[in-house]
Protein backbone atom coordinates (compact mmCIF):
# COMPACT_ATOMS: atom_id res chain seq x y z
CA UNK A 1 0.00 0.00 0.00
CA UNK A 2 2.40 2.43 0.76
CA UNK A 3 4.57 1.67 -2.56
CA UNK A 4 1.44 2.20 -4.22
CA UNK A 5 1.19 5.86 -2.57
CA UNK A 6 4.61 6.38 -3.66
CA UNK A 7 4.01 5.47 -6.69
CA UNK A 8 1.36 8.02 -7.65
CA UNK A 9 2.61 10.86 -5.61
CA UNK A 10 5.84 10.09 -8.30
CA UNK A 11 3.26 9.94 -10.98
CA UNK A 12 1.11 13.18 -10.16
CA UNK A 13 4.51 14.70 -9.85
CA UNK A 14 5.95 13.85 -13.26
CA UNK A 15 2.53 15.11 -14.57
CA UNK A 16 2.87 18.34 -12.78
CA UNK A 17 6.43 19.00 -13.98
CA UNK A 18 5.69 18.16 -17.43
CA UNK A 19 2.76 20.63 -17.79
CA UNK A 20 5.60 22.90 -16.12
CA UNK A 21 7.97 22.35 -18.98
CA UNK A 22 5.64 22.62 -21.46
CA UNK A 23 4.04 26.11 -20.11
CA UNK A 24 7.44 27.30 -19.84
CA UNK A 25 8.73 26.87 -23.07
CA UNK A 26 5.93 28.12 -24.64
CA UNK A 27 6.41 31.36 -22.38
CA UNK A 28 9.98 31.58 -22.88
CA UNK A 29 9.52 31.87 -26.59
CA UNK A 30 6.35 33.47 -26.66
CA UNK A 31 7.36 36.05 -24.44
CA UNK A 32 10.99 36.96 -25.18
CA UNK A 33 11.53 35.71 -28.48
CA UNK A 34 8.61 37.07 -29.91
CA UNK A 35 6.22 34.37 -30.69
CA UNK A 36 5.77 31.80 -33.74
CA UNK A 37 5.52 31.79 -37.09
CA UNK A 38 5.96 29.30 -39.72
CA UNK A 39 7.70 31.76 -42.51
CA UNK A 40 11.32 30.63 -41.96
CA UNK A 41 12.40 33.78 -39.91
CA UNK A 42 13.04 33.37 -36.08
CA UNK A 43 9.56 32.74 -34.97
CA UNK A 44 9.40 29.94 -37.13
CA UNK A 45 12.57 28.53 -34.91
CA UNK A 46 10.81 28.98 -31.97
CA UNK A 47 8.46 26.52 -32.78
CA UNK A 48 11.40 24.28 -32.19
CA UNK A 49 12.37 23.75 -28.96
CA UNK A 50 8.28 23.77 -28.14
CA UNK A 51 7.63 20.26 -30.12
CA UNK A 52 11.04 19.07 -28.57
CA UNK A 53 10.58 19.57 -25.20
CA UNK A 54 6.63 18.49 -25.95
CA UNK A 55 7.13 16.02 -27.85
CA UNK A 56 10.74 13.99 -27.05
CA UNK A 57 10.24 14.49 -23.04
CA UNK A 58 7.19 15.23 -21.70
CA UNK A 59 5.11 13.26 -23.98
CA UNK A 60 7.79 10.68 -24.19
CA UNK A 61 7.93 10.24 -20.74
CA UNK A 62 4.50 9.88 -19.92
CA UNK A 63 4.32 7.06 -22.37
CA UNK A 64 7.47 5.21 -20.68
CA UNK A 65 5.31 4.77 -17.74
CA UNK A 66 2.15 4.23 -18.63
CA UNK A 67 2.63 0.41 -18.13
CA UNK A 68 3.12 1.56 -14.53
CA UNK A 69 0.01 2.66 -13.13
CA UNK A 70 -1.36 0.08 -11.12
CA UNK A 71 -5.00 0.83 -12.06
CA UNK A 72 -4.25 -0.64 -15.12
CA UNK A 73 -2.69 -3.77 -13.95
CA UNK A 74 -5.92 -5.52 -13.70
CA UNK A 75 -7.18 -4.20 -17.37
CA UNK A 76 -6.72 -5.98 -20.85
CA UNK A 77 -3.39 -4.76 -21.66
CA UNK A 78 -4.37 -4.14 -25.48
CA UNK A 79 -5.77 -0.59 -24.99
CA UNK A 80 -2.83 0.51 -23.04
CA UNK A 81 -0.89 -1.06 -25.81
CA UNK A 82 -2.54 1.09 -28.30
CA UNK A 83 -2.23 3.43 -25.93
CA UNK A 84 1.51 3.44 -25.51
CA UNK A 85 2.11 3.23 -29.12
CA UNK A 86 -0.23 6.58 -30.47
CA UNK A 87 1.18 8.71 -27.23
CA UNK A 88 5.01 7.75 -28.90
CA UNK A 89 3.65 8.25 -32.38
CA UNK A 90 2.43 11.90 -31.55
CA UNK A 91 5.88 12.40 -29.78
CA UNK A 92 7.66 11.19 -32.52
CA UNK A 93 5.42 13.47 -35.20
CA UNK A 94 5.97 16.66 -32.48
CA UNK A 95 9.64 16.03 -33.01
CA UNK A 96 10.22 15.26 -36.34
CA UNK A 97 8.12 18.67 -37.10
CA UNK A 98 10.22 20.71 -34.69
CA UNK A 99 13.42 19.47 -36.67
CA UNK A 100 11.50 20.92 -39.49
CA UNK A 101 11.42 24.19 -38.01
CA UNK A 102 14.62 24.49 -37.07
CA UNK A 103 16.32 22.79 -40.79
CA UNK A 104 13.58 25.52 -42.49
CA UNK A 105 14.96 28.20 -40.56
CA UNK A 106 18.41 27.47 -41.04
CA UNK A 107 18.21 26.79 -44.66
CA UNK A 108 16.42 30.29 -45.38
CA UNK A 109 19.17 32.19 -43.24
CA UNK A 110 22.22 30.22 -44.62
CA UNK A 111 22.83 28.80 -41.50
CA UNK A 112 24.70 25.60 -41.38
CA UNK A 113 22.88 22.71 -40.18
CA UNK A 114 24.60 19.73 -37.77
CA UNK A 115 27.75 21.43 -36.55
CA UNK A 116 26.98 21.68 -33.03
CA UNK A 117 26.74 18.92 -30.18
CA UNK A 118 23.38 19.92 -29.20
CA UNK A 119 22.09 19.18 -32.94
CA UNK A 120 24.03 15.83 -33.50
CA UNK A 121 22.55 14.68 -29.94
CA UNK A 122 18.88 15.99 -31.45
CA UNK A 123 19.53 14.21 -34.68
CA UNK A 124 20.65 10.97 -33.38
CA UNK A 125 17.99 10.97 -30.41
CA UNK A 126 15.16 11.45 -33.15
CA UNK A 127 16.72 9.31 -35.20
CA UNK A 128 16.81 6.13 -32.48
CA UNK A 129 13.13 7.28 -31.35
CA UNK A 130 12.19 6.68 -34.81
CA UNK A 131 13.95 3.04 -34.64
CA UNK A 132 12.56 2.07 -31.74
CA UNK A 133 8.75 2.73 -32.42
CA UNK A 134 9.34 1.44 -35.96
CA UNK A 135 10.79 -1.81 -34.29
CA UNK A 136 8.60 -1.74 -31.99
CA UNK A 137 5.26 -1.35 -34.13
CA UNK A 138 6.38 -4.45 -35.70
CA UNK A 139 7.60 -7.05 -32.76
CA UNK A 140 5.13 -6.02 -30.72
CA UNK A 141 1.65 -5.37 -32.55
CA UNK A 142 1.70 -7.03 -35.66
CA UNK A 143 0.68 -11.03 -35.71
CA UNK A 144 3.23 -12.19 -37.91
CA UNK A 145 6.18 -11.51 -34.59
CA UNK A 146 7.05 -14.56 -33.69
CA UNK A 147 6.64 -14.85 -29.35
CA UNK A 148 10.66 -16.10 -29.01
CA UNK A 149 11.33 -12.97 -30.75
CA UNK A 150 9.09 -10.65 -28.45
CA UNK A 151 10.51 -12.00 -25.40
CA UNK A 152 13.74 -11.47 -26.59
CA UNK A 153 13.67 -7.71 -27.65
CA UNK A 154 11.65 -7.03 -24.73
CA UNK A 155 14.13 -6.15 -22.47
CA UNK A 156 16.00 -4.67 -25.21
CA UNK A 157 12.77 -2.48 -26.11
CA UNK A 158 12.56 -1.21 -22.10
CA UNK A 159 16.37 -0.43 -21.75
CA UNK A 160 16.20 1.57 -25.37
CA UNK A 161 13.39 3.42 -24.44
CA UNK A 162 15.32 5.01 -20.91
CA UNK A 163 18.32 5.38 -22.76
CA UNK A 164 16.30 7.59 -25.87
CA UNK A 165 14.82 9.65 -22.91
CA UNK A 166 17.91 10.53 -21.16
CA UNK A 167 19.47 11.43 -24.33
CA UNK A 168 15.96 13.30 -25.06
CA UNK A 169 16.98 15.49 -21.74
CA UNK A 170 20.69 15.73 -22.67
CA UNK A 171 19.73 17.23 -26.22
CA UNK A 172 17.05 19.90 -24.62
CA UNK A 173 19.31 21.12 -21.65
CA UNK A 174 22.58 21.89 -24.14
CA UNK A 175 19.64 23.71 -26.82
CA UNK A 176 18.82 25.76 -23.77
CA UNK A 177 22.13 26.53 -23.58
CA UNK A 178 23.00 26.98 -26.96
CA UNK A 179 19.65 29.42 -27.77
CA UNK A 180 20.86 31.36 -24.47
CA UNK A 181 24.88 31.96 -25.72
CA UNK A 182 23.22 33.39 -29.33
CA UNK A 183 20.63 34.74 -27.79
CA UNK A 184 21.92 36.96 -25.07
CA UNK A 185 24.73 38.69 -26.69
CA UNK A 186 24.23 42.12 -24.90
CA UNK A 187 24.50 43.83 -28.52
CA UNK A 188 21.23 44.27 -29.49
CA UNK A 189 17.59 45.54 -28.37
CA UNK A 190 19.56 46.94 -24.82
CA UNK A 191 19.60 43.04 -24.17
CA UNK A 192 22.29 42.15 -21.31
CA UNK A 193 24.43 39.10 -21.65
CA UNK A 194 23.54 35.68 -20.74
CA UNK A 195 26.75 36.34 -17.90
CA UNK A 196 24.42 39.20 -16.34
CA UNK A 197 21.84 36.50 -16.06
CA UNK A 198 18.68 38.75 -17.31
CA UNK A 199 15.42 37.77 -16.19
CA UNK A 200 15.33 35.34 -19.45
CA UNK A 201 18.02 33.43 -18.70
CA UNK A 202 16.90 32.88 -15.30
CA UNK A 203 13.54 32.04 -16.68
CA UNK A 204 15.09 29.57 -19.30
CA UNK A 205 17.50 27.83 -16.72
CA UNK A 206 14.61 27.51 -14.66
CA UNK A 207 13.17 25.50 -17.30
CA UNK A 208 16.03 23.28 -18.04
CA UNK A 209 15.42 22.52 -14.00
CA UNK A 210 12.24 21.47 -14.64
CA UNK A 211 13.07 19.31 -17.12
CA UNK A 212 16.10 17.62 -15.20
CA UNK A 213 13.50 17.03 -12.05
CA UNK A 214 11.01 15.81 -14.86
CA UNK A 215 13.32 13.21 -15.84
CA UNK A 216 14.42 12.47 -12.77
CA UNK A 217 10.98 11.39 -11.68
CA UNK A 218 10.20 9.38 -14.55
CA UNK A 219 13.23 7.64 -14.66
CA UNK A 220 12.97 7.10 -10.44
CA UNK A 221 9.23 5.32 -11.71
CA UNK A 222 10.85 3.16 -14.51
CA UNK A 223 13.98 2.13 -12.63
CA UNK A 224 11.45 0.72 -9.71
CA UNK A 225 11.06 -3.01 -9.84
CA UNK A 226 8.07 -2.87 -7.76
CA UNK A 227 6.11 -0.82 -10.01
CA UNK A 228 6.31 -3.11 -13.10
CA UNK A 229 2.84 -4.50 -14.24
CA UNK A 230 2.63 -8.05 -12.49
CA UNK A 231 2.37 -10.37 -14.74
CA UNK A 232 3.02 -13.84 -13.05
CA UNK A 233 2.55 -17.16 -15.13
CA UNK A 234 0.89 -15.16 -18.00
CA UNK A 235 4.05 -14.27 -20.34
CA UNK A 236 2.87 -15.66 -23.48
CA UNK A 237 -0.53 -13.74 -22.95
CA UNK A 238 1.08 -10.41 -22.31
CA UNK A 239 3.46 -10.83 -25.00
CA UNK A 240 0.59 -11.21 -27.51
CA UNK A 241 0.53 -8.80 -30.63
CA UNK A 242 -1.79 -6.55 -31.66
CA UNK A 243 -4.40 -8.95 -33.33
CA UNK A 244 -3.11 -11.93 -31.09
CA UNK A 245 -5.75 -13.23 -28.92
CA UNK A 246 -9.28 -12.67 -28.24
CA UNK A 247 -9.09 -9.98 -24.58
Amino acid sequence: MRSMLLFYICYLLSLFLGILCVVFVSYWNSHWRGGFAWDGSALQFNWHPVLMVTGLVVLYGNAAVLYRIPLTWSQNKLPWKLLHAGLLFLALLLSILGLCAVFDFHNAKNIPNLYSLHSWLGICTTALFAAQWTLGLAAFLLPCSPLELRKLLKPIHVWMGSIIFTLSIAACISGINEKLFFALKGSTNETKPYSMLPPEAVFANSLGVLIIAFGLVILKILSNQSWQRPEPGQEEESSEPLLGGDR
